[in-house]
């Protein structure tokens, strides 16, 4: 199933850093930026993550919900929530079936050469459940949520 902008998000659900079941469909009626990294507390994911808490307020003023997902499991998404003071929920997809229903898994060019991995990528989900946006790559995990920002309240 491809991601297509004006058609269904796909449904999910998936554990948060604490243990808790956060499904898709029990966010209807607010946006939803679903945000797609390799790892906890790397350089990158680090900056993106950062981008995203200082600019938390502003978020929740669009009603927008902010979802972090990477293959990292409950206890590093806790070290990572606590250590950057995260205000949003980490959910944990270790076997990758939702990465791969979003296509941020499969193929990606690092450092020249193609490795399978994850696609650092976002997907925003109005409040109807339907795609408005897809960011299938991210280039600069920093600038990023800022970028996000500025579509969501245009």
């Amino acid at each position: 199933m491809a991601i297509e902008v004006g058609k269904a998000a796909p449904l999910f659900t998936l554990k948060d850093q604490a243990g808790n079941k956060v499904a898709l469909r029990d966010l209807r009626g607010k946006n939803v930026l679903v945000y797609f990294y390799p790892k906890d507390d790397t350089p990158g994911c680090t900056k993106e993550a950062e981008g995203f808490r200082d600019l938390h307020k502003a978020f929740n003023k669009s009603d927008t919900v902010i979802l972090g997902i990477s293959p990292d499991g409950e206890e590093s998404h806790q070290e990572f929530v606590k250590k950057y003071k995260l205000p949003f929920s980490l959910l944990c997809d270790p076997s990758k079936k939702v990465m791969e229903k979003y296509e941020a898994y499969g193929e990606k060019m690092m450092y020249g050469k193609i490795k399978i991995g994850v696609i650092r990528s976002t997907v925003w989900v109005g409040p109807d459940g339907k795609v408005v946006k897809h960011w299938r790559k991210v280039p600069k995990a920093a600038d990023h949520p800022q970028k996000a920002l500025e579509c969501i309240t245009a």
